[in-house]
């Protein structure tokens, strides 16, 4: 097993736009349909495996373009590193002091190697000035645990 991690930092109103961070439903609309019906199923095909916000379900970012993968670990303990590395970079501009303390960052970061050796994937969100949001995963890969019909990025 590997593990992939992802970044998103960008306006909140654009991360709240959840119809293009969740995948379409498996099934089309049925034939005669309303043309809006199809006409949506169709746009939400095309753009959520191309769009760079970040999925509802972790587990998704693993069809998302390879040129989102920030990294790729073996262990879990480097995943869980860059983790850290990240929320310290972005820690400034929390906008939340509580997110800003360090001793609870540790944690997220220690809870976060404990969840990546299980197979599990970790997934943090924080609100960043201006208002924006920031948004880190790392995703267990081959096979994921949970959707193993999920293509790995390649590496």
């Amino acid at each position: 097993m590997h593990h992939h991690g992802y970044l998103w930092a960008g306006p909140k109103d654009r991360f709240d736009q959840e119809a293009l961070r969740r995948p379409p439903h498996p099934e089309p609309p049925p034939a005669g349909s309303r043309p809006e019906l199809i006409r949506r199923y169709r746009e939400v095909a095309a753009e959520f495996p191309a769009s760079d916000l970040p999925p509802l379900e972790t587990a998704y970012w693993l069809i998302k373009p390879r040129s989102l993968v920030r990294g790729t670990w073996e262990e879990a303990k480097e995943a869980a590193t860059w983790l850290g590395e990240r929320l310290a970079e972005y820690a400034p501009r929390f906008a939340s002091e509580t997110d800003r303390d360090t001793v609870r960052l540790a944690r997220a970061v220690n809870a976060a190697a404990e969840r990546l050796r299980s197979g599990a994937d970790v997934s943090y969100g924080f609100y960043l000035e201006r208002p924006a949001y920031l948004s880190l995963a790392v995703v267990a890969c081959s096979p994921h645990r949970a959707h193993a019909e999920l293509a790995c990025p390649e590496t």
